[in-house]
């Protein structure tokens, strides 16, 4: 037997211009200067590995200091899914959504985590954060 079957297995992967950053929009916060921190989490985030197409499956937080918007969070459900087959690794997605979402919300600081679900023994935890003060 010449190489084992899985050697040229690939499933077709998406690339990153395939994420819908257009579906974002934005809504009025009529608190700015309040100070509130908004927290939005799921343990749904999937996209897959650029190499494989193999899924990776994280817990994703975003948290952030508004301005004077709020991301709509139909809209955030929408592009978060939009990931679903895209080829992307892990440490470059929470950088991908952190840059997204500051452009829309001009936020004081955010935070963008995904903790990954373990595969081959490992398990990543990857972080991004942006302060508008920097």
């Amino acid at each position: 037997m010449t190489g084992d079957k899985y050697t040229l297995k690939r499933f077709d992967i998406q690339q990153e211009d395939e994420i819908d950053v257009a579906v974002l929009e934005s809504i009025p916060f009529d608190y700015p200067e309040s100070a509130t921190e908004v927290v939005y989490e799921t343990d749904e985030f999937t996209a897959v590995c650029p190499w494989t197409g193999l899924p990776d499956f994280a817990k994703l937080t975003i948290s952030y200091v508004p301005t004077d918007s709020l991301v709509e969070l139909k809209s955030l459900k929408y592009y978060l899914t939009s990931y679903r087959n895209v080829g992307i690794l892990q440490e470059h997605a929470v950088n991908r959504i952190l840059n997204d979402l500051v452009g829309l919300l001009k936020p004081v600081t955010m935070t963008i985590e995904a903790e990954y679900r373990e595969r081959g023994g490992i398990k990543t935890k990857a972080s991004a954060r942006y302060n508008a003060q920097e």
